[in-house]
């Protein structure tokens, strides 16, 4: 069964949990982590560099052990390293780190100090209050395990939107070669751009649709065949992730399209307006008694019912219908609109290339410009920069700006904000840069009222530009932080700063319902890849694709701006300083 990057990064990752359980030396388990998120950043499967024969040791973070492990589970589907590890430990304590909330330090807490190895004996000891005396826990880290794993129980499994594309890409890509076929789609909440899918729902147009289910039920990463007919199939894939395929004819594709994409709830209220027309709407068309009026086409289908076009991302019943019929409808950001990229790192803290790599690969993106923003020194982890490093890097930057050709370099600083509200360095650092990025890197259990005191505070400084990442979620791993983005949001339009649509793949923050507040308010959104290297560039189509869930027209996104226009937008914070 073939090996994708995200197998040998989740092969990666559980060796570095298992490891950081066990307290092993955090050196390595950092190599084991960048190595992992290397293989996610990737801009192409690394079965293919192995098949060219290069040499793996070229890329970030691998060296000769990492490197032969890479070849190790792309021979043969496993990792000796990662078996060994998992003999030395009770076999149902992995199971922990599934649980949203818990790491590995805690997971190793638990174990070390209470002997839980299981999310029974965990929900034993929360409900008993032995794991509120722990370091570090306390009474409302308790409350809130308890709350996590009963929600934990009741969630089928997801999958991230970029680790779903790596299954799906291929299987399209498979099915499109298979004889007959004339066209294949994936529907549901994947076309939707979700951040999070549970299973794919695949639609192709053929002739000879057992051919084509029997072909599907044949492609080499399926582990089980769950049904298979003539026109419809399911499989799980070895990476557990299920797939349905439907083999509609032409007449009905656009209605299938449709019917498979949108939301229940968008479906249902799509539904109720063909009925009050006379209509009947379903998978196989649009219906006027036994006549199909539409259905190859989703346009026509629209059409049909008295709706425009509506775009997928928006299918979710929150008041894109309304809006269509008032012709109100957004023209939504698209991914050419972008001009460059506000949110990037080098070497010179946790990145993996250097400032000229990073410009390189962003002028080949298209782009206009592109801001280094490093970390901030008390991101100790990441290397951060003190004022003498970032004084430093201001000057390389000039002078690489003096030479470089159809790019610009835009100096900034990704600065802490520490629990107090005040940022990481001094004014008169921050003031030599063209934009600083406020981030919350630490103390996420602050309640509400600090928690957003402590934003706004920073978002006072004269020089703060725009807030990274601003709920702090990751997703499945971490929890949006508890902060009211209604008052975050009205601040920094009185401020005149803005907001992230942080579009790494494990963040995509911010939420698609608060890039349609920050639309209705008025406050630019900027959507940035959070680049540590020069493949992730390549992940703002999924930031693009949370945009357009969010509302996010080309005039609500702050870089899609010429450098001229931006460099107006990023004095404003400055000018409007103490205001409001």
């Amino acid at each position: 069964m073939p090996v994708h990057n995200e197998d040998i990064a989740r092969i990666f990752d559980r060796i570095a949990d298992l490891l950081e359980i066990e307290g092993d030396n955090p050196f390595r388990i950092r190599a084991y982590r960048n190595a992992a998120r290397t293989l996610r950043e990737l801009g192409m499967d690394v079965r293919k560099l192995v098949e060219q024969g290069e040499d793996l040791t070229t890329l970030p973070g691998i060296g000769r052990d990492l490197a032969a492990k890479i070849h190790e589970i792309l021979d043969t589907g496993r990792c000796r390293a990662l078996e060994k590890l998992e003999k030395k430990l009770p076999p149902e304590l992995p199971e922990l780190l599934r649980i949203p909330g818990l790491g590995p330090k805690r997971v190793h807490a638990l174990y070390h100090e209470l002997d839980i190895h299981t999310p029974e004996q965990l929900e034993r000891a929360a409900r008993d209050g032995r794991i509120r005396d722990l370091p570090g826990f306390g009474a409302r880290t308790e409350a809130r395990i308890l709350e996590t794993l009963h929600a934990h129980a009741d969630t089928a499994r997801r999958f991230k939107l970029a680790v779903a594309a790596q299954y799906a890409e291929p299987l399209v890509e498979y099915l499109q070669g298979v004889k007959g076929v004339e066209r294949v789609e994936v529907a549901g909440s994947y076309r939707r751009a979700k951040e999070t899918v549970g299973d794919l729902d695949v639609l192709a147009i053929a002739k000879n649709g057992d051919a084509v289910t029997r072909a599907f039920t044949r492609y080499d990463e399926v582990d089980s065949v769950l049904s298979r007919g003539p026109t419809r199939a399911t499989v799980i894939l070895g990476s557990g992730l299920q797939v349905d395929l439907r083999v509609v004819p032409r007449e009905s594709y656009g209605a299938a399209l449709y019917y498979f994409t949108g939301s229940r709830a968008h479906n249902i209220a799509v539904r109720r307006i063909a009925q009050k027309r006379g209509l009947k709407v379903n998978e196989y068309g649009v219906w006027r008694g036994d006549s199909r009026i539409a259905g190859d086409d989703e346009k026509k289908v629209l059409k049909a019912i008295g709706l425009p076009w509506i775009p997928p991302e928006l299918r979710e019943n929150r008041g894109e219908i309304e809006a269509a019929r008032a012709g109100l409808l957004p023209d939504l950001v698209k991914l050419s609109d972008l001009r460059g990229d506000l949110h990037a790192h080098s070497r010179a803290t946790d990145g993996h290339a250097s400032i000229l790599e990073m410009a390189r690969a962003a002028r080949a993106h298209g782009f206009e410009y592109l801001a280094i923003t490093d970390h901030s020194r008390r991101l100790t982890v990441a290397h951060g920069l003190d004022r003498k490093r970032l004084l430093a890097q201001i000057e390389t930057i000039d002078q690489l700006n003096d030479r470089l050709h159809g790019i610009t370099l835009l100096k900034g600083i990704e600065v802490d904000i520490l629990e107090d509200g005040r940022l990481d360095l001094p004014d008169a650092v921050l003031e030599k840069l063209d934009l600083v990025v406020g981030a919350v890197h630490s103390s996420f259990d602050l309640s509400r009222a600090k928690q957003t005191r402590r934003i706004l505070r920073a978002m006072d400084n004269p020089y703060f530009t725009l807030l990274a990442h601003p709920t702090g979620r990751l997703i499945d791993r971490r929890a949006p932080y508890d902060v009211d983005m209604g008052r975050l949001i009205h601040h920094a339009r009185q401020r005149g700063c803005y907001l992230e649509l942080n579009a790494h793949p494990e963040r995509l923050d911010l939420l698609d319902t608060h890039c349609q507040m920050a639309r209705e308010e008025g406050v630019l959104v900027a959507v940035n890849s959070d680049a540590h290297s020069i493949a992730d560039f390549d992940n703002l189509r999924f930031g693009i694709g949370q945009a357009r869930r969010g509302w996010l027209e080309k005039k609500d996104v702050l870089n899609t701006r010429t450098l001229r226009q931006l460099r107006r937008l990023l004095a404003r914070p400055r000018r409007n300083a103490g205001k409001g």
